[in-house]
């Protein structure tokens, strides 16, 4: 007899995030898991030769032996460059204090 383990799979959209809990058979892959979940039916999107995997948030491979309670993320491809955001973020940030220079020397006199 084969033993059952409990895993989930996550997958998140920009305003939904799906978490599908499953039993699997142990020895099962994480893209085999994928595949039985009918998730990449519901969402074409996903291409399993190019977003990647990961479980509880470090990256896997596709032939990663799943273990008991682990949950298997999809990841999206990023919509903005993490370093050009931050870089704006800060340059932004540098305006403002600039302009509030006065604020703190007006009641020194």
């Amino acid at each position: 007899m084969s033993e059952t383990i409990h895993i989930e799979i996550a997958y998140a959209l920009q305003h939904e995030q799906i978490l599908l809990k499953r039993e699997a058979v142990s020895g099962i892959t994480a893209e085999q898991a994928i595949r039985d979940s009918g998730l990449l039916e519901k969402h074409p999107e996903i291409d399993l030769s190019k977003n990647k995997i990961g479980i509880f948030g470090k990256l896997a491979k596709l032939d990663t032996v799943l273990r008991d309670r682990d949950r298997i993320e999809i990841y999206r491809p990023l919509i903005a460059d993490p370093k050009e955001v931050r870089k704006k973020r800060a340059e932004e940030g540098k305006v403002m204090k600039k302009g509030g220079g006065d604020v703190a020397g007006a009641g020194d006199e």
